[in-house]
């Protein structure tokens, strides 16, 4: 295993404080709507909401608020961050089915409540744009930065049968610091975004998982490196507006 991205705090931690100050604020002064229900939220709602889009985001958030407010709901990106947040001791109000910042968009509730959105300082603006164009009010702050684990190009003892890419930003440093990679090797994405990244970069995409997950991703690489598998079909490309972090 080489890792060749990490985690750090903002350059501005205070931020974050601050935002998580106002939820709670927002929390306390919320008052139950009728439509606040086992997917709370609607319309008349003001149910403050904590949107969290990987795992880095629930740990750097549970960091400086080791207990979230009463009354605070979480929306998660999809089920590896879920499993985070509730490692973490929240309740997990919503999950899409489609595992996605676009696919969280669309299935978040209509609210008039306070919405904060933690995030790596390379996020894409899907999610923010997509729920302010809905008329949500969506404050986003930087709650970790996403840098390299070095500068050195990176020398393996053998050439690697695959080489996993779960994020944009593991996409570049790949391109940075593997390259240039044996024909041999197969480039696997976590997702058809991360794909997207990856050509971005200059790489070859062999695998995409079929649901942005770990454990979809490890499924697609054991499929296409089977002796008798056959040349595993790239995922269709998708629109991309900014980088995934």
């Amino acid at each position: 295993m080489v890792p060749l991205i990490t985690d750090a705090p903002p350059e501005d931690p205070a931020a974050l404080d601050a935002a998580l100050g106002r939820l709670a604020g927002a929390a306390g002064r919320h008052v139950p709507a009728p439509g606040d229900g086992p997917v709370p939220g609607g319309a008349g709602s003001t149910a403050p909401w904590l949107v969290v889009t990987s795992a880095t985001a629930v740990r750097a958030v549970a960091g400086r608020a080791p207990r979230l407010p009463a009354g605070v709901l979480v929306a998660c990106v999809g089920q590896a961050t879920a499993r985070a947040a509730r490692q973490a001791g929240w309740r997990v109000d919503l999950v899409p089915e489609v595992e996605s910042a676009a696919g969280l968009v669309s299935a978040f509730p209509g609210t008039t409540g306070r919405v904060l959105f933690p995030r790596s300082e390379l996020a894409a603006p899907t999610l923010v744009e997509g729920l302010r164009a809905r008329g949500i009010d969506v404050e986003d702050v930087v709650a970790y930065r996403t840098v390299g684990t070095g500068d050195e190009p990176v020398r393996l003892d053998r050439v690697p049968d695959a080489v996993l890419v779960t994020s944009g930003s593991v996409a570049s440093e790949v391109a940075r610091r593997l390259a240039p990679l044996d024909p041999r090797t197969r480039i696997a994405c976590i997702g058809p975004g991360t794909a997207a990244a990856a050509r971005e970069a200059g790489l070859p995409v062999h695998v995409v998982g079929r649901s942005r997950s770990a454990e979809s991703l490890l499924d697609a690489v054991a499929e296409a490196l089977r002796p008798e598998a056959p040349e595993a079909p790239e995922a269709p490309e998708t629109p991309r507006s900014g980088r995934s972090s």
